[in-house]
């Protein structure tokens, strides 16, 4: 019997059902359903830019497939999408499935911890597996955030180096004349603390570095990366405070970026502050 034309192509372009489980160490295992195909088979890792990592998938229980990646293998910072390729087969999308990702709620590292290294599983908006990779040395991580009268009072963990005495925090200006506002730092070891203040900072958007070393030392991105939640932007949501401001009146607010990492946007309002 013969096949009608085209269902071959149809069959290796139906995506497949990936789980994932992910543990405190970094490590990611992948779960794919019975498929039917032999020969050698990729999960494959790609990156928008083209970089691509191909793991092995063998046989597992149940008649499924199985790729792992360990922690101690490196994962490029960015978003990698998931896909399974048979033998010289076009590769072919990942659907998400189960992602287990409770060993990644509330993780602590440990205060020895040269950086951190972050690899989330999600689903993306088109349903299809998606890795998001960190890789941060040093690393401020940002913890819990309090808006009160005109301004922000951030408190985090510093990985990978501690703080000097005089350490401080900066709030950059994105774009434009590039301002930057100083903030002193307190705190002892990896815990810091600082206050933003509103007032001084003009309509615009301002990201949040630490320079744990002081001046001379290196400027770090204030950014929260150890949880289970891979995109904060539309989850992560704060009050905005009214304020009479330097440049008049403007409403601020904190919020995290693409990349889960922390700044403020400040917007020019017509109300009193």
């Amino acid at each position: 019997m013969t096949a009608a034309p085209g269902a071959g192509r149809e069959r290796s372009a139906t995506p497949l059902r990936a789980d994932c489980v992910a543990d405190s160490a970094g490590g990611l295992t992948f779960d794919i359903g019975g498929t039917g195909d032999t020969g050698p088979a990729h999960l494959l890792l790609r990156r928008p830019d083209g970089d691509e990592i191909a793991l092995p998938l063998t046989l597992a229980e149940g008649g499924r497939l199985r790729a792992s990646l360990p922690s101690s293998v490196d994962l490029p910072e960015g978003r990698w999408d998931a896909y399974a390729q048979f033998a010289e087969a076009t590769p072919r999308h990942l659907t998400s499935g189960c992602n287990d990702l409770r060993s990644l709620v509330d993780r602590a590292l440990g205060g020895t911890a040269p950086g951190i290294a972050v690899r989330i599983p999600h689903p993306t908006r088109q349903g299809t597996l998606a890795v998001r990779s960190w890789l941060r040395a040093p690393h401020a991580e940002a913890g819990e955030l309090r808006i009160r009268e005109g301004e922000l009072r951030v408190r985090g963990r510093m990985y990978g180096t501690g703080l000097a005495e005089d350490a401080y925090a900066e709030v950059r200006e994105r774009g434009g004349p590039r301002s930057v506002l100083r903030a002193d730092v307190s705190g002892s070891a990896a815990d810091f603390g600082f206050t933003v203040p509103y007032a001084p900072l003009a309509p615009g958007l301002w990201d949040l570095w630490l320079r744990p070393a002081g001046e001379g030392g290196p400027r770090v991105r204030l950014a929260r990366l150890l949880d289970d939640v891979a995109d904060k932007k539309p989850v992560f949501r704060y009050p905005r405070a009214a304020v009479r401001a330097e440049h008049g009146a403007v409403e601020a607010w904190p919020y995290y970026t693409v990349d889960n990492d922390l700044s403020v946007t400040v917007s020019a309002t017509d109300r009193p502050g």
